[in-house]
């Protein structure tokens, strides 16, 4: 790109063809005459300056024509660039029976010629290089190893790339598949309601089926987001079990929740692990909230007074300031308020002097700072 070229066109004289009655066409477009140089009465020069790279991976079409537009002779040029070194490349095995890998062309990454990538690999100690073969991925720039791989023995991994007009070589990454491990999402994901609570749901999934043999610390996060919202919000402190409580939610309002996993220090491995895609959508609504019988000042069973719903409706929003996850401590201490309640709606309601509806609470349960 950006050099200068110099064609020349000579037709045999028993032709009776004259240079003067030639033309010069690139791609189908004929080009000015300003560029043509007369050579002889039957040849024929054009000079291209500064020119771009190719506008097709088959080459530019450069043709001398005589005056009736038959085609005399022709050239198919590549302009381009030579590739620059490939960058970022990084692998992972979903379940140890694989390897994948990806990586960013070096530069600006369009060298306007047909460039071809290729991912090599060998163990690091010993065996001889490798070609992978898969490249029908999908996805430009990635390349699929099926089969054939050892594990407690580190690879030593790179790109080449080449064209027409040169090489050049990514950095060798070296790793142990053990090391780069990611796996399919949880499955049986199951999302349901917490009794009666209309602020929380209960999220339940099942440990990677295809690690099931192998030593690991699995590690989970949860994201949620409202039916009519494209907003995720994650939960990242979920740690190695495979359930969760979701607090501080919206009543009757329908969720879609997902899981991933990352498989952590399989067979004692010292690195951080992958995350797997994020499992399918599963969605559950939380209850809507029993309304209250106005007129009445003999609350039945199951409903509350405005003055209880007003110290609940404090207690949810210290919930949903400290209850947001999975802390284990919040939601015990939210579960023992709620039990508290529902037993107070059966021993404690009565009526007062002045028929005032009240409850007596316990000294243990009071909520200390709140005046209502």
């Amino acid at each position: 790109m950006g050099s200068s070229l110099t064609a020349t066109c000579t037709v045999s004289p028993e032709r009776g063809l004259h240079a003067n009655t030639m033309y010069w066409t690139l791609n189908g477009k004929r080009l000015p005459s300003s560029t043509y140089g007369l050579l002889s009465t039957n040849g024929l020069s054009v000079t291209l300056h500064r020119l771009n790279g190719s506008q097709q991976q088959s080459g530019d079409n450069l043709v001398c024509h005589s005056r009736d537009g038959h085609v005399l002779a022709g050239s198919c040029l590549y302009v381009g660039m030579p590739p620059e070194k490939p960058v970022n490349l990084t692998c992972w095995s979903r379940n140890t029976k694989d390897l994948s890998c990806k990586w960013t062309p070096g530069g600006r990454g369009e060298t306007f010629i047909k460039t071809k990538y290729t991912l090599k690999y060998k163990l690091r100690w010993y065996g001889r290089e490798r070609e992978c073969e898969d490249y029908s991925t999908g996805k430009r720039y990635t390349c699929y190893i099926p089969r054939d791989l050892a594990l407690f023995t580190p690879y030593e991994i790179w790109v080449e790339a080449s064209n027409q007009l040169g090489t050049a070589t990514s950095d060798v990454i070296t790793l142990d598949i053990l090391d780069v491990v990611t796996t399919d999402p949880p499955d049986n994901v199951h999302v349901s309601r917490v009794g009666e609570l209309e602020d929380q749901l209960t999220v339940r999934w099942g440990s990677p089926p295809a690690l099931k043999d192998f030593l690991f610390q699995a590690k989970y996060q949860i994201r949620y987001r409202l039916e009519d919202s494209t907003e995720w919000k994650l939960v990242d402190d979920v740690g190695n079990q495979t359930s969760c409580r979701l607090a501080g939610l919206r009543e009757g309002t329908v969720y879609f929740v997902q899981v991933r996993c990352n498989p952590v220090g399989i067979y004692g491995s010292r690195k951080a692990g992958i995350w797997s895609d994020w499992s399918h959508p599963t969605a559950a609504s939380t209850p809507h909230s029993e309304p209250l019988q106005s007129g009445s000042c003999d609350p039945k069973s199951g409903e509350q007074n405005s003055t209880l719903r007003r110290e609940l409706k404090q207690f949810f929003g210290w919930v949903r300031k400290h209850a947001c996850g999975c802390s284990g401590m919040s939601i015990k201490l939210y579960d023992q308020w709620r039990v508290w309640l529902q037993k107070s709606h059966k021993t404690r309601n009565h009526v007062g002097k002045n028929n005032i509806p009240f409850i007596s609470v316990p000294a243990q349960h009071r909520l200390h700072g709140y005046a209502p």
